[in-house]
């Protein structure tokens, strides 16, 4: 990983964390995937805003690790899974960095998902 760079958010790409006050349901295929209430909230520059959710609050028997990765200067390198109830829609779907940088260590193993591979992502107050 040293051959990497690693880059520190700033003005110019600034990222934030702050836990979600709400409850994040995710829904794939009629069943529930992730049901929360302890998400955070990772904003990223001018990209959508991402719900990482812990793995305890995730069914982690619908999720099938897969050898996909990706490397973000910023956050780190990234680890996928697929969930086979979706199909290939669902392959990728949801990432995890299970080492991130120090700058958002905060998502350290939790797991984020692709809107358009899931059902839904649904943010409620109840």
């Amino acid at each position: 990983m040293s051959d990497k760079p690693i880059k520190i958010p700033g003005p110019d790409h600034p990222i934030t964390t702050e836990r979600n006050p709400g409850r994040v349901v995710v829904t794939l295929g009629g069943r529930v995937v992730a049901d929360t209430r302890n998400a955070l909230t990772l904003r990223e520059a001018s990209y959508p805003a991402v719900q990482y959710i812990p793995r305890e609050d995730t069914d982690m028997s619908l999720l099938e690790r897969t050898d996909h990765s990706s490397h973000c200067p910023y956050k780190g390198d990234a680890s996928y899974f697929s969930i086979p109830l979706g199909g290939e829609r669902s392959r990728n779907a949801v990432w995890t960095y299970e080492d991130p940088h120090p700058a958002v260590a905060a998502i350290k193993g939790r797991l984020a998902f692709y809107p358009d591979r899931v059902d839904s992502i649904e943010e409620s107050q109840s």
